[in-house]
């Protein structure tokens, strides 16, 4: 039985996204640490924008209010875009009280 969540991209696709502006700092396995600034997230990965120097499939490390250390991944990148899937989901009350910590304009917070 393989463990960890089994998505697809396109099962990500239909995740619910939220616009934040965090910046972040990713520990890689070979690079060290690698800053990022998520523009957006959803209980299942998140987007950066700016040149990351990863490339699809390597894995990082970065640590988030509420949830703590989390591991994700690349899964497709497009012009100075990256995106990355995490290793399991975020249960639903940690994604809103993460999103309420890093989104402090209530005017950009989706409607629960």
């Amino acid at each position: 039985m393989n463990a960890g969540a089994q998505l697809s991209v396109t099962d990500l696709r239909r995740a619910a996204r939220h616009p934040v502006d965090h910046p972040v700092i990713g520990e890689h396995r070979q690079l060290g640490d690698v800053h990022l600034h998520i523009v957006n997230l959803s209980a299942h990965g998140f987007m950066v924008q700016g040149d990351t120097g990863l490339s699809r499939g390597e894995r990082i490390v970065i640590r988030l209010p509420v949830i703590g250390r989390i591991e994700a991944h690349v899964i497709w990148q497009a012009d100075d875009r990256t995106g990355f899937q995490f290793e399991r989901i975020i249960r639903l009350d940690d994604f809103m009280t993460l999103i309420d910590a890093i989104q402090p304009n209530p005017r950009l917070r989706r409607r629960r």
